[in-house]
């Protein structure tokens, strides 16, 4: 009796270890050199998003080459750079006149939010970009939109400046604000009771005690109403997750999403289809839970460094000026014996190029598996106090496919940029 019950258990746990496959084999079969992919592995999607630590150098090269892919068969209509609307507006510019002092400003200007993107490679990644939007046809042209809460007022005031034009007589505050700018000595951080934003302040209060007086000054109604929204959710203490969130569906109104492919570059958290603690819902994880897209219209496109450098920061002397940068590729990189993402090493022994790309959410595969916290979880030492639960969890309920980076530099400071 004991030997067929041990019979039976073991011709059940045979059955099933062999009914799944490997990470290793699945991986060997789901694997592609990003460097030569004539194009993205799926199609009919609405929405995909790319994002990995921020300040290595091949993160640039592999989400041109992942854009490249992607709109070999699919149309991709808006690139939603991590940052506000205003700034996004500019890179249009930039993307129509080439004004390449233009471009390092927004980098500059940019890189307030995410410091380490302030960088020579994404210079060179908007030339590149403009270089593939200009051999696109008119229809199929890619527009910037930037979905995040307000980074510096600096370009939001210029924006406002070119959608509303009256004389100081006619809109005094308008005209105080056109003051300020073309001095440009103001601070125009929105995280400070600064300057810039005083004058923020009186501007909009102005504004809906007179909205009727001046409407006749505004060239564009609702992209002026979207920016005072902005300016007066900076005012407050929001989280930045549902600012993304509201922002993206108040643009909706503005620009007609159903036209093509929304491409995202932003940071891993943002990515995420699922939460990863019950407090905190992504944006991706909110575009879901609230129904907007369906789980599987949502690409989510997660990069790894291996073997890389960080850029990690600026440094600057008394005056503001720039003196050097610091670099790290120990902690910050995701793949150091004291800090690395779980299931890392799979990645590592598939690895066809320096950038190899792995598809994750074919159907029954090991990164469905109920507890498969691979490339989601980090191990550190010494362990952290809280720990997150991922036993009901799956990588592939957060993502759906993994960039091996491997060998990247760390970025270059734009700041390093001569003068023209």
């Amino acid at each position: 009796m004991v030997s067929r019950v041990l019979f039976i258990v073991c011709f059940f746990y045979f059955q099933f270890a062999f009914s799944q496959e490997s990470k290793q084999d699945y991986l060997s079969k789901n694997k592609f050199d990003l460097n030569k992919l004539s194009e993205f592995p799926q199609s009919g999607i609405k929405i995909i998003g790319f994002g990995a630590y921020h300040g290595s150098a091949k993160t640039d090269e592999a989400e041109l080459l992942l854009l490249q892919a992607v709109l070999k068969n699919n149309n991709v209509r808006f690139y939603f750079l991590e940052t506000d609307y205003s700034i996004a507006y500019y890179f249009n510019e930039y993307l129509q006149n080439g004004d390449e002092k233009l471009l390092k400003d927004l980098i500059i200007t940019y890189g307030t939010r995410v410091p380490q993107e302030r960088s020579v490679e994404a210079f060179k990644k908007w030339k590149n970009l403009k270089a593939i939007n200009d051999k696109l046809p008119t229809d199929k042209k890619i527009k910037v939109l930037g979905a995040d809460p307000i980074v510096t007022y600096k370009y939001t005031c210029r924006h406002l400046l070119l959608l509303a034009d009256a004389e100081a007589n006619q809109w005094k505050k308008l005209s105080e604000l056109k003051g300020m700018v073309e001095k440009d000595t103001a601070n125009y951080s929105p995280y400070k009771e600064s300057y810039s934003k005083k004058m923020l302040r009186e501007f909009v209060a102005d504004y809906e005690l007179n909205t009727k007086s001046y409407e006749r000054f505004i060239k564009d109604p609702k992209q002026f109403d979207y920016l005072i929204g902005t300016i007066k959710a900076s005012f407050e203490e929001l989280s930045r997750e549902e600012s993304i969130y509201t922002n993206y569906i108040a643009l909706s109104k503005m620009y007609n999403y159903d036209e093509g492919v929304k491409f995202f570059r932003y940071g891993f958290a943002h990515l995420m289809k699922i939460r990863e603690e019950d407090h905190f819902a992504s944006f991706f994880t909110q575009l879901i839970e609230n129904g907007v897209y369906k789980k599987e219209e949502i690409v989510s496109v997660l990069g790894y460094l291996t073997k890389s450098r960080v850029l990690w920061d600026d440094v600057f002397d008394k005056q503001g000026n720039y003196k050097k940068s610091t670099t790290k590729g120990g902690f910050g990189i995701g793949d150091y014996s004291k800090e690395y993402f779980k299931g890392i090493g799979e990645l590592k022994k598939q690895k066809i190029s320096d950038l190899t790309l792995f598809r994750l959410n074919q159907s029954e595969n090991p990164y469905q598996q109920s507890s498969c916290s691979d490339l989601i979880e980090v191990i550190m030492t010494p362990k952290p106090k809280n720990q997150i639960d991922y036993s009901k969890k799956s990588t592939a309920g957060f993502i759906d496919y993994a960039i091996l980076l491997s060998h990247s530099k760390a970025n270059t400071s734009v700041f390093k940029l001569s003068e023209e």
